[in-house]
């Protein structure tokens, strides 16, 4: 079955980075994405990675600050996060994706997430 565990999240200031990795399991080659959810806003779409890691997708709101990024072996998904802005404050979940990336479909279930909070 499905499993997902992310880490890496904490306070930072901004300006600042971090990483974000997701222990995943499976559906090994399928495309993933992160997504990230903010008190009192609904889970939204952050970016995305196809199963080879070869095209990658991302909202506009993190383009240029964000990178996806994914390790096969490992079966690890990674978020690069830099220059962050206290609007990037959310829990951030990881998720296999159905069908092409750009359709930014995840499955149902979810994992904990890990949660960012970026001071101003």
């Amino acid at each position: 079955q499905v499993q997902l565990v992310e880490s890496g999240g904490a306070l930072v200031q901004a300006g600042g980075s971090l990483r974000l990795s997701c222990a995943a399991s499976g559906l090994p080659f399928s495309g993933m994405g992160w997504f990230r959810q903010a008190p009192g806003k609904e889970r939204e779409f952050v970016a995305a990675i196809s199963g080879s890691g070869s095209t990658t997708d991302y909202s506009n709101s993190v383009k240029g600050r964000f990178t996806i990024s994914r390790d096969n072996a490992k079966n690890t998904l990674y978020l690069e996060m830099n220059s962050l802005k206290p609007e990037d404050t959310a829990v951030y979940y990881c998720n296999y994706l159905r069908g092409h990336i750009a359709f930014r479909a995840a499955y149902e279930y979810w994992g904990q997430g890990t949660q960012v909070t970026v001071s101003s």
